[in-house]
């Protein structure tokens, strides 16, 4: 279901400062992540859909995008946010702020790090009653929190870790969290309800431990999950 075209692929150069903390650039005007239409029916056997960062900022792919959310959500489909702001790339704020509202009545489950709930205005409460069944927040070295709709609060630290750069955490968090959840087989809103605090807490650091071996490695290489496995 790959959408192909003859336009460059958008460019993200990371810079890396002592700490190992990354900021990016984006070259994105023009290029093919922005042209993505509508596509047909998704196969049935899937599962979950997961959005986020730069595809829900870059018209005319965002609004598609938004299509495919609701779509797939009115056909009972598990559907994961992860919004990854970039604000560099955001020109309105307040319109990003309005479509993230929006979307919330179709997300089972928000992933989000502490730094873009702030700048979207840390409303747990709110989000949740919008629709999601769970949002997380991460808060980097000092670990991840689960917020269920019930008002359950569950966290766990962070994993001590020499940092080389934080480059593909976040990413690597929400890929952890999804394949926990996926393990579970609780890839239903429904589901999500019915976890106890000590699932969201084993969930959570499996996550936490993901993020700590992709912080230790130079750039984006996240684990494979037989290289987690027999991790305290």
């Amino acid at each position: 279901m790959v959408q192909r075209g003859p336009e460059p692929t958008t460019l993200a150069v990371a810079s890396v400062d002592a700490g190992g903390s990354a900021t990016y650039t984006f070259y994105c005007q023009g290029t093919a992540d922005r042209l993505f239409t509508l596509p047909g029916p998704l196969p049935v056997e899937t599962r979950a859909v997961s959005f986020g960062t730069c595809s829900l900022v870059l018209e005319p792919g965002a609004s598609a995008y938004e299509e495919l959310m609701r779509r797939e959500a009115r056909l009972g489909r598990f559907v994961a946010l992860d919004p990854n702001i970039r604000a560099g790339l955001i020109p309105d704020p307040d319109a990003y702020r309005a479509r993230f509202g929006r979307l919330l009545s179709s997300v089972s489950f928000l992933k989000l790090s502490e730094e873009d709930a702030r700048w979207l205005g840390y409303d747990i409460a709110g989000w949740s009653a919008a629709g999601p069944a769970a949002v997380v927040v991460t808060r980097g070295e000092a670990g991840l929190t689960a917020y269920t709709r019930d008002g359950g609060v569950y966290s766990v630290p962070g994993e001590p870790v020499r940092v080389v750069d934080t480059i593909g955490a976040g990413d690597t968090v929400n890929a952890a969290l999804l394949h926990a959840l996926s393990e579970l087989d609780v890839l239903s809103a429904g589901a999500l309800a019915g976890l106890t605090g000590s699932t969201w807490r084993q969930v959570l650091g499996f996550a936490a431990r993901a993020a700590a071996v992709t912080c230790a490695r130079a750039g984006a290489e996240p684990p494979f999950a037989h290289e987690l496995r027999g991790l305290a």
